[in-house]
């Protein structure tokens, strides 16, 4: 079905794996539309409670393949905004998915895997991992991957590592709060995605795909009336609602909620 990525689905768990290790699994046109195809199918997917994103081979992503960066050359303006506006598509699919979405990295991310990270929403990395955004050096700039890399590690450390496209250790990435966890090996990497799939699939679906909202909708706002009407109407809602009316009954009668298996 896909040429560049691999996907399946197991006991709630959709896994989407970019699966092109001889190009240390860069981004092209043909990879970025189909993560966007593999994400939009398993966000309208019932079975699917959560997404992973990983990698095979040595590298998680090396940013854009050069080969597509050839291509990209000779585009003009015009086709150089369709491109990256596909790109912008994927990362959106990715970062507003209603499901949780973990990222799995093995190996070193640049550039565009940069991106990919930090709009999942949690993202786990082995201590060989290295990140770098590299694009002024090719006097280029990460505009696209830029909200979601600003948004995970903030304006000031984006200042740094844009500006100076130096390459960072996972432990710099774990100060930044790009990643949440750094581990030593690929079984560390298993061990930690497991222990968040086991807590995630404890939780109300609907209510995870709320949480996310809320959190898009509120970050960055200054605390004001508009503010907490709207988490006013959302607690509101969701309290009445058949997922909520379950959880609290499930709670109150010392019994699982029907959504864990």
């Amino acid at each position: 079905m896909y040429q560049t990525i691999l996907t399946e689905i197991d006991a709630g768990v959709g896994i989407v794996t970019l699966n092109r290790p001889e190009r240390h699994n860069a981004f092209d046109d043909v990879m970025i539309q189909e993560l966007a195809k593999a994400l939009a199918a398993m966000a309208q997917d019932e079975t699917v409670r959560l997404v992973v994103i990983s990698s095979t081979g040595k590298s998680f992503c090396a940013g854009a393949d050069l080969t597509w960066m050839q291509r990209a050359a000779g585009y003009s303006r015009e086709e150089n905004r369709r491109d990256a506006r596909e790109l912008a598509k994927m990362l959106l699919a990715v970062a507003e998915c209603p499901k949780p979405v973990i990222a799995r990295v093995q190996g070193p991310a640049y550039g565009g895997g940069v991106g990919l990270i930090a709009a999942c929403d949690i993202a786990v990395a082995s201590f060989e991992a290295k990140f770098a955004l590299t694009e002024v050096k090719l006097g280029l700039i990460p505009a696209v991957i830029g909200p979601h890399v600003i948004a995970a590690i903030g304006a000031r450390h984006a200042r740094r590592y844009m500006l100076t496209a130096e390459s960072f250790s996972a432990a710099e990435a774990y100060r930044l709060g790009l990643i949440h966890e750094m581990v030593a090996d690929e079984a560390g990497l298993d061990a930690a995605i497991g222990e968040w799939v086991a807590a995630i699939l404890k939780n109300g679906p609907q209510a995870l795909a709320e949480a996310k909202a809320l959190i898009r909708a509120i970050a960055g706002r200054p605390l004001g009336p508009e503010v907490v009407e709207d988490t006013v109407e959302r607690i509101a809602r969701l309290r009445v609602s058949p997922e909520g009316q379950e959880g609290l009954n499930a709670f109150l009668q010392k019994r699982k909620p029907n959504w864990v298996r």
